[in-house]
């Protein structure tokens, strides 16, 4: 079987050439005779692979020197705990935007170890909008604010010129199903954190990018792996990291490094979304359920006008190859991710299906 559009909001595609590499070095690692898979963590072969993986990163996000990169596992899920376990230390507050199922998770942990606040929220209208705030919405004393930077489930998105205006206080991000797709300023950021399954690579590595003053600030009582400083000072080593997904990320962002780093992703990913974007909105068969100012590169959510013809398009589509096109439960339709690595004949062929469904269930 030839290889299907894979249009899940995660683990994702991945780009074929990173595929065909990982493929030819599976059984003898650039002649040392092992997978990466076998190598031990503590060998120079692999000091080589996660160094290099991040000087990669480094280099396509334009991070600070003052920033640290770590490689840790949990997901993207473990650090709604490490966070506030870490930073919600001077006055024990945090403000929270939530703007969908992610971000209400990260808010929900961090009540657990502080006063965690509302500032605003677009649950009203099913997280189909990213909601305005101004400076004075956000308290003076909070630790940090927390935003969920693309909404994988509802298809919205913080653009890169849209982040919160929050003083001097210091903003984290959850910026899981959308690093990399376009520019964004890390130093905007006080911590950026990511799973890797969506644009990155496998399962199984979660990307921390912290700035240095943040470390060490975690009471003594914490558990030692949940220590941003235990992470930092051995490297992202303290334990065995999940090697092969770091060697796996390593070759990804080494492809975006050749196709022109992000500026160049960008500009694809843009042609990509509105291309979609147009044949829904030009559509008189297809709703896109996101609010149009707000809408994500990445993950687009549509419905058809008629909701009983759904599940017919779920269906069809896969007997189609274009697979893994169902909605989120609790928004229903459908969602197509379209992730850097989902190239542009992946959205060629879904609007060709698209108009040929609508045309015969009209």
């Amino acid at each position: 079987m030839d290889r299907i559009f894979n249009f899940s909001a995660g683990p994702s595609v991945l780009p074929v050439p990173v595929l065909q590499t990982a493929g030819k070095e599976m059984l003898n690692y650039h002649g040392y005779g092992l997978s990466v898979m076998e190598m031990s963590h503590r060998s120079k072969a692999y000091e080589e692979i996660i160094e290099g993986a991040e000087s990669s990163l480094r280099k396509l996000m334009h991070i600070p020197n003052n920033y640290k990169v770590l490689f840790l596992q949990g997901g993207a899920t473990l650090q709604f705990s490490m966070i506030p376990l870490n930073l919600m230390k001077k006055n024990q507050q945090a403000d929270f935007l939530i703007t969908g199922n992610w971000a209400n998770k990260a808010y929900l942990e961090a009540k657990k170890f502080g006063d965690a606040q509302i500032i605003a929220s677009s649950k009203d209208q099913n997280f189909s909008y990213i909601p305005k705030t101004q400076k004075s919405d956000f308290r003076e004393t909070a630790d940090y604010v927390h935003i969920c930077v693309n909404n994988t489930i509802y298809g919205t998105r913080f653009k890169p010129n849209g982040l919160p205006d929050i003083g001097n206080l210091d903003l984290i991000a959850d910026m899981s199903s959308n690093i990399l797709s376009e520019e964004y300023d890390v130093s905007k950021f006080a911590l950026i954190y990511a799973g890797a399954q969506k644009n990155m690579g496998p399962a199984g590595v979660t990307v921390v990018i912290i700035r240095d003053d943040l470390i060490g600030q975690a009471s003594i009582d914490t558990p030692t792996y949940l220590d941003y400083k235990i992470h930092a000072d051995a490297d992202s080593m303290y334990n065995t990291p999940a090697c092969y997904s770091i060697y796996v990320c390593g070759l990804v962002f080494k492809w975006l490094e050749n196709l022109g780093g992000i500026p160049a992703i960008e500009e694809i990913n843009k042609n990509k979304a509105q291309k979609l974007y147009d044949y829904i909105d030009n559509s008189d068969f297809y709703i896109g359920t996101a609010k149009t100012e707000d809408r994500s590169l990445m993950n687009v959510p549509f419905i058809c006008k008629n909701s009983d013809l759904n599940a017919a398009f779920i269906a069809e589509a896969e007997k189609k190859g274009l697979q893994n096109l169902k909605g989120h439960r609790s928004i229903g339709g459908m969602r197509a991710s379209i992730y850097n690595a989902m190239p542009v004949e992946g959205i060629d062929a879904l609007i060709l299906f698209m108009q040929d469904f609508a045309k015969r269930n009209h």
